[in-house]
């Protein structure tokens, strides 16, 4: 029903910045809350940040102000702007969105995911 996009992972150096994307696409009449998550090797995944239907924001301790969340409504896209970024950053992002279809059925779900990898 919904499918999840992301782009715009890689391997860059510490101190370095990427912006990441993430494009729903489907039946969708309006999209609600919508986060980035990440998961790095043999640890959970957890809560990068988040962004309401109203665009306010929220975000993990560890950003620590180095990454912005957004979001464009008219194209379906959530972004992550990452910038003085750590090896520690090191992980796989996840978008995760919640839609309203045009039946007016909610639906949640995650996208396939990209790799970021910081070099020290």
């Amino acid at each position: 029903q919904v499918q999840l996009v992301e782009s715009g992972g890689g391997l860059v150096q510490a101190g370095g910045s990427l912006r990441l994307s993430c494009v729903a696409s489907g039946s969708i009449w309006s999209m609600n809350g919508m986060g980035w998550y990440r998961q790095a090797p043999g640890k959970q995944r957890e809560l990068v940040a988040f962004i309401t239907s109203a665009s306010s924001t929220n975000y993990a301790d560890f950003v620590e102000g180095r990454f912005a969340i957004s979001r464009d409504d008219a194209k379906k896209t959530v972004f992550l702007q990452m910038n003085s970024l750590k090896s520690e950053d090191t992980a796989v992002y996840y978008c995760h969105a919640e839609s309203i279809l045009y039946d007016g059925t909610m639906v949640s779900g995650w996208g396939q995911g990209t790799q970021v990898t910081v070099s020290s």
